[in-house]
């Protein structure tokens, strides 16, 4: 899936912005209330995307930072998911997440930043992702333009 975001801020606030524990968790939180990140950015870190699910466990991803061209381009891989306390890294239940990317492109022309993002979605995903992820980039133009 592919979404887009026009931004009137500097490219390097909007970069550090989006990937800012304390501002990343802000325009998260439309994917889950109790988003969080464990982790950096750095190329080939291990990063945690957590939440609280509905019936009060922990859940989520890991990935791996593939790429960081700092307020170019952040690039991760997907390998595993967080399932209560487990990792769960191989087995059936991950083999749709395995391998799949999510990909920030940060673009400046003129006082506007472009983010564009690039994501692998599983099918079931499809639908959330769709309604959701545009939402969650409104959020962090909202917070970038403060």
């Amino acid at each position: 899936m592919h979404f887009k975001v026009d931004i009137q801020a500097d490219v390097k606030k909007v970069y550090n912005t989006m990937l800012d524990k304390d501002t990343f968790i802000q325009w998260t939180s439309v994917f889950n209330p109790s988003s969080d990140m464990v982790g950096n950015w750095e190329k080939g870190s291990r990063i945690l995307f957590t939440g609280i699910n509905d019936d009060g466990e922990k859940e989520g991803t890991i990935g791996i930072v593939k790429t960081n061209i700092v307020n170019e381009y952040v690039s991760i891989e997907y390998i595993g998911l967080i399932d209560g306390d487990r990792e769960v890294t191989n087995g059936p239940e991950i083999k749709d997440w395995v391998g799949a990317r999510e990909n920030y492109s940060f673009e400046q022309k003129g006082e506007i930043t472009t983010v564009a993002v690039d994501v692998d979605v599983t099918e079931d995903m499809l639908r959330y992702f769709s309604q959701t992820y545009a939402k969650a980039l409104e959020k962090l133009k909202t917070i970038c333009e403060l």
